[in-house]
């Protein structure tokens, strides 16, 4: 049977027409409210764009936004939200990709696009939503769409420079949010507090999972996130239940003292991925939060957002790692070593997804998508695509599968072959210390380690000779005031590389 998002839509409007949808700092969404604004918005595309084609988005997160990526769906196409904050190269560079035929932006966005000088048609989201609904041409789009038909386009970071574009079908979304929502209680009670941004993942999961069980989600201004009152009180006026965020957001909490300030009390689960949560932080949550579900989100955006979960049930020593946990239901997890052989209790290999939620590929990329899409190694008899995530896990003697870097961090140092995550965590572990990030400088033979915090070189050293044999312990180190982060919520690396360059030239001259 075939499953479109615009299914789960329309059930939720027709059992709860009245129910918010979505909230931002200024305006609330109805159910029935966002299915007619979506179905003008897409009656106005549909006149303009053919089936299958991409629609961009150049605008802040707003309830008017979501209207707008369902009137994208509603038209037979996917969409793609633009960073607003990213280099108008980058932006070039993503909409070449999809060689979006228009662009959507809103009345205070837009002299900042036409500015870009792109040779897309550009149109306003006030005009979409104003726009007369074309229940006839709606409907001959619908009869026509399938769930492998892209939803959207979400663009990662790519190792040469050059954005990749995942798309997501109808299929995957549908295939995992039921389970999602199944797995963590998340019904038409709850309230989402949306922290990410509308180009990365994790937004993923608030959105649908709002219109697939019919909780509210509230949309957080990306401002408060440098204003911890003004998000406390937000989360706590809007009775915020079920947060999905980013380690980092989580930690900002922590590190600002925001919760003494005020805690929203009715939160029931709190869930994060993007990064290893630094148990110290996650201890601090739960000294405030006690009754709340705390869970480990693990998986990047070409599986649909996760692949594995674990439900924190004990205690953590600060140190010790959280396990990444159990495939989601439907999805199957491989442990390959560098030979393709599965990786045996107390090894370490490359994680490897294969399930219905695995994307189709990356936007107008064979040659990257043929790369990390393979055929299973261990299956010789029929073809069975597994998605390489370039993500080193460790099965512990107890079974467990334990996060321990990236494939790309993996190095060579002194002879020995070492994990930068396992130096960032127990540097992370120490007294003094708020977040870490190691990296190796080849020409040198040195490991980096940039830190946050009060503690200093001398005290870190100290620290990690008790837990790190020598050769792994850094040879440089640099304090910063803040970990700089990614538009997905990761730290920074390349940031933090210009910070280091910049530091030597400052010496060099002095």
């Amino acid at each position: 049977m075939k499953y479109l998002i615009l299914d789960y839509l329309e059930a939720t409007c027709a059992r709860l027409p009245e129910k918010t949808a979505f909230a931002d700092e200024s305006s609330a969404l109805s159910f029935a409210q966002l299915v007619r604004l979506a179905r003008a918005a897409g009656s106005a595309l549909a006149a303009r764009v053919s089936p299958h084609q991409t629609v961009g988005f150049y605008l802040d997160k707003s309830t008017q936004t979501v209207a707008g990526f369902f009137g994208a769906v509603y038209a037979g196409c996917a969409y793609s939200q633009l960073n607003l904050r990213h280099p108008a190269a980058r932006i070039r560079a993503i909409l070449d990709t999809l060689a979006c035929p228009v662009v959507v932006t809103d009345r205070e966005h837009e002299a900042a696009l036409r500015a870009l000088s792109l040779p897309y048609e550009i149109l306003l989201i006030e005009d979409l939503l104003a726009a007369q609904e074309d229940s006839a041409h709606l409907a001959a789009v619908r009869a026509q769409m399938l769930d492998i038909d892209p939803l959207y386009v979400n663009f990662t970071s790519g190792s040469t420079g050059t954005p990749k574009g995942v798309i997501i079908c109808h299929r995957n979304v549908c295939d995992f949010i039921p389970c999602f929502t199944e797995i963590f209680g998340i019904t038409e009670r709850d309230v989402l507090a949306n922290q990410a941004p509308f180009d990365f993942d994790v937004s993923v999961k608030d959105i649908y999972s709002g219109v697939f069980t019919g909780a509210t989600v509230e949309i957080i201004p990306t401002g408060y996130f440098t204003q911890p009152a003004k998000l406390m009180d937000f989360l706590c006026d809007r009775k915020a239940t079920v947060l999905v965020w980013a380690v980092s957001a989580l930690c900002f909490i922590t590190t600002m003292n925001a919760l003494e300030y005020r805690t929203p009390e009715t939160l029931r689960a709190i869930m994060f991925s993007g990064e290893v949560m630094p148990i110290k932080h996650l201890n601090k949550l739960r000294r405030f939060l006690p009754d709340a579900m705390y869970v480990n989100l693990y998986g990047p955006t070409e599986i649909t957002c996760n692949c594995t979960y674990y439900i924190v049930d004990r205690e953590y020593a600060v140190g010790e790692v959280l396990p990444i946990g159990v495939p989601f239901p439907n999805e199957r997890i491989l442990l390959l070593k560098e030979d393709n052989t599965p990786a045996l209790p107390g090894e370490t290999g490359e994680l490897c997804v294969c399930g219905t939620a695995v994307a189709p590929g990356y936007f107008g990329d064979e040659a990257r998508t043929a790369a990390a899409f393979v055929q299973n190694p261990l299956n010789k008899t029929y073809r069975e695509i597994i998605y390489r995530t370039g993500d080193l896990v460790r099965l512990t003697e107890e079974g467990e599968m334990v996060y321990v870097s990236r494939k790309d961090f993996q190095i060579k140092h002194m002879g020995h072959r070492i994990e930068l995550g396992e130096i960032e965590n127990a540097i992370s572990s120490l007294e003094g210390v708020e977040r870490c990030c190691c990296v190796y400088l080849h020409e040198k033979g040195k490991i980096l380690a940039f830190t946050a915090g009060e503690a200093d070189k001398a005290a870190i050293t100290a620290g990690l000779r008790d837990v790190l044999p020598a050769y792994m312990i850094p040879n440089i180190f640099m304090s910063v005031e803040a970990m700089p982060m990614t538009k997905n919520g990761k730290i920074d690396r390349n940031a933090l590389m210009e910070l280091y360059a910049s530091k030597k030239k400052e010496a060099r001259r002095g």
